[in-house]
């Protein structure tokens, strides 16, 4: 019986498809009365004023993408550099984009070996009862933590969401706690859960920005992009068909990610994420009027990131950058490294725009120094004067304290030069 109702919602779902597949062109599309009713309410399509736009003052950039959404946000990945920024703290109800938050505590809880994707989780009755998408779990039915992880991410199922996260912490209300944890340590501070699945509650609210810190956790897990980048996945020993609620990973190209939602107070919802030459960006759009238009807006907004930036490396973790003074040490002048990569979106062709600036901790320290000892930061900085990127400086090598002969010589050099100075 279970098969034969698979293949009647297979065929279902196949027709859905195909009525609703268009490509991500300009051409209009007829809306339902509903759907029509909740675009009224979106964002017209206007150039954002953008923080990000204002990082790049004086660089050649390209203006800002019209996107017809309540709220977005643009990102690089690795980075977390904003590339464009509409009411992205504007706090809204995320639907199923909450089960980004599901799946990284289910990942975070595998790698610490507290549960493992081979666990055989039994159906509670309230995870079986859960309305909106699903898979039809059956209470007391025996499904491994792989396949609610794929039912959650390809299918963004409620019921395998939920079953995921009584599995985890014992009990769904537990889980939400967790959820909320994770939030505020991950520096979410406009967000709250109430459920593990996204279902719309008046306490149950995130931002596009929020949305991205944990998007970028998400997306560090290779396992997890590998099912949100299949289009059509299975369970049950493959004798049920899971089909991507994502179109973006068919029609974007680098797409393999990440998470879909849609409730009536939400509207449609789109975390997308997407690679090319090794840079992934992610693109968060909030409120959108239609199925389609989530697709169109999160590639607009994928579409300016990959055409108009680039990701540039202006020291590599261990380069030399400099040296810091050390008044005490026995060589004044200590050499520094970058401890870290200092890496930066920038408008394509405007890196030479870039300066690398080193700036020393203040006052200057005092000898003895130690190899790796922070002697301040060196951070690239765009012609507006911010900072697009910064690492700690580290001593180079070990430098030890000058005798006092020669820190009493230097100490009456210093002083004669400030008199000079003055006068």
């Amino acid at each position: 019986m279970r098969l034969v109702l698979n293949r009647v919602g297979t065929a279902i779902v196949l027709i859905a498809l195909i009525v609703t597949s268009t490509a991500l062109s300009p051409v209009a599309s007829v809306a339902s009365a509903a759907s029509s009713a909740f675009a009224a309410s979106v964002v017209a399509a206007a150039p954002a004023q953008s923080t990000a736009q204002a990082l790049f003052a004086g660089m050649p950039v390209a203006p800002a993408p019209s996107v017809a959404a309540r709220s977005a946000i643009l990102a690089e990945a690795e980075t977390g550099q904003i590339l464009y920024e509409l009411n992205a703290d504007e706090r809204a109800a995320p639907a199923s984009i909450t089960k980004i938050m599901t799946m990284l505590l289910v990942m975070e809880h595998v790698e610490a070996g507290k549960i493992s994707l081979d666990d055989q989780v039994i159906v509670s009755r309230k995870a079986s009862q859960m309305g909106g998408s699903q898979v039809y779990l059956k209470e007391k039915e025996v499904v491994s933590v792989n396949d609610l992880m794929a039912a959650t991410a390809i299918r963004s199922a409620n019921d395998a969401s939920y079953a995921l996260a009584e599995h985890v912490a014992g009990s769904a209300e537990a889980f939400v706690r967790l959820m909320n944890q994770r939030a505020r340590e991950l520096g979410m501070t406009s967000t709250n859960f109430e459920n593990p699945e996204g279902l719309d509650d008046p306490n149950h609210y995130t931002t596009a920005r929020d949305i991205l810190i944990m998007a970028r956790e998400l997306v560090r897990h290779e396992k997890v992009l590998q099912w949100t980048n299949t289009w059509i996945g299975s369970m049950r020993g493959g004798t049920y068909e899971l089909f991507n609620t994502n179109r973006l990973i068919r029609d974007y190209p680098g797409a393999d990610g990440l998470k879909t939602g849609h409730t009536s107070q939400a509207g449609y919802c789109l975390a997308g994420t997407a690679v090319r030459d090794g840079v992934r960006l992610i693109a968060v759009v909030l409120g959108t009027a239609s199925e389609t238009e989530r697709t169109r807006q999160t590639a607009r907004l994928l579409d300016y990131g990959f055409d108009n930036f680039e990701k540039v490396w202006f020291a590599k973790a261990g380069a030399d950058i400099g040296t810091v003074k050390v008044p005490t040490a026995v060589t004044v002048d200590v050499p520094v490294q970058a401890a870290s990569d200092v890496v930066a979106m920038v408008p394509k062709g405007a890196a030479e725009q870039v300066k690398l600036e080193l700036r020393p901790v203040d006052p200057a320290p005092a000898a003895p120094v130690s190899q790796g000892q922070p002697l301040g930061t060196v951070a690239a900085v765009a012609p507006s004067g911010d900072d697009l990127a910064e690492a700690p400086a580290l001593a180079a090598a070990q430098v030890r304290r000058a005798n006092i002969f020669v820190r009493v010589f230097r100490a009456i050099v210093n002083f004669f030069r400030a008199l000079f100075r003055r006068g």
